[in-house]
């Protein structure tokens, strides 16, 4: 049995998707650099969040540690296994105990099946139980995320938002996993039901003890659900700290960026907070930027920082840091 606190440990993992020309021979000219060797460990039980800017890589991360899309380069170790290794039959019974929640629930749902059968899917792939355990399994999956079991033999078109995604969480849960990615629940829902779904993601958690990694670009949310925060930028990691020491003292100008953005309920503090609005737009992932990444975008650059990659160092316990100018 592994008795270590990291369930997963993540090492240079690389995800480039060739770029090719030419109609019969499909010579590669270059590679659109979507994760460029990030490396960090998730432990047991925790919720890690995954923010940065919307093109920065976040989802492609997340499906490159499940290995649906299979990594360029790095391993992937899932309770001492290097998921990247594996092939065929031996990576789908991993893919039991490792699961997703998607971002859209109106795209991530076969429109043509009932939602018995999408919630039981997970448990006829992995041939688990009988057909009659199977139907038990998805009335009980459906009471613990808050279906009606009215909905068993409804199809996804004839639900809101909110219980689509509800179905979603369910299908995750129903190969009973460990390690679930949550990739940006929330982004395609009204306010109203996103708080429903965060506080029922917390409360599974408790329950089953789950482990996240909770992809998003809402800080605020972040902050109330995760205990400790990654920032990417760009295919790499700029800062990784838990959560409140990383909302109190960013060291990379990109999270101190990130962090001025969010909105406070409070017009006085609103005023006196300084901003740090960015400029330019998102450098493209096919060439980025030499030395730091963020370096055109940063109020902060120095002639240094235009030739010199930060180095990925820990500036104090557990708060991990990739810039030039942090020590």
């Amino acid at each position: 049995m592994n008795d270590s606190p990291v369930l997963v440990s993540i090492q240079g993992l690389k995800k480039h998707f060739p770029i090719t020309r030419g109609l019969l021979l499909r010579r590669q000219v270059n590679a659109v650099k979507a994760v460029d060797g990030i490396s960090f460990d998730i432990l047991r039980g925790e919720t890690l969040g995954l923010v940065g800017e919307s093109g920065c890589g976040k989802t492609t991360a997340g499906r490159a540690i499940l290995q649906i899309q299979r990594p360029t380069a790095g391993t992937v170790v899932f309770k001492g296994l290097d998921l990247t290794a594996q092939r065929g039959e031996s990576l789908r019974a991993i893919r039991r105990y490792i699961q997703m929640i998607f971002q859209d629930p109106f795209a991530s749902l076969d429109p043509r099946w009932t939602i018995s059968r999408i919630i039981g899917e997970p448990l006829r792939v992995h041939q688990i139980g009988t057909p009659q355990e199977r139907q038990a399994r998805v009335e009980e999956l459906m009471e613990l995320v808050g279906l009606d079991r009215m909905f068993n033999n409804r199809y996804p078109h004839e639900c809101s938002g909110g219980q689509r995604q509800r179905i979603g969480i369910a299908r995750a849960l129903a190969s009973t996993p460990d390690f679930i990615v949550c990739d940006e629940p929330i982004t395609a829902l009204d306010v109203s039901i996103q708080a429903q779904i965060v506080n029922l993601l917390e409360a599974l958690q408790d329950r089953l003890g789950l482990t996240y990694l909770f992809i998003a670009h809402d800080l605020s949310m972040v902050r109330h659900l995760c205990d400790r925060v990654a920032v990417m930028y760009l295919g790499t990691l700029v800062e990784l700290g838990g959560r409140d020491e990383l909302y109190r003292y960013p060291l990379h100008p990109y999270t101190r960026a990130l962090l001025s953005a969010v909105s406070v309920p409070d017009p006085v503090k609103t005023r006196s907070r300084p901003r740090l609005p960015l400029t330019g737009e998102l450098p493209s992932p096919i060439n980025p930027p030499a030395g730091c990444r963020f370096h055109p975008r940063c109020p902060q650059a120095t002639p240094e920082c235009q030739t010199r990659t930060p180095v990925w160092h820990e500036s104090s316990p557990g708060h991990w840091v990739a810039c030039c100018l942090a020590k």
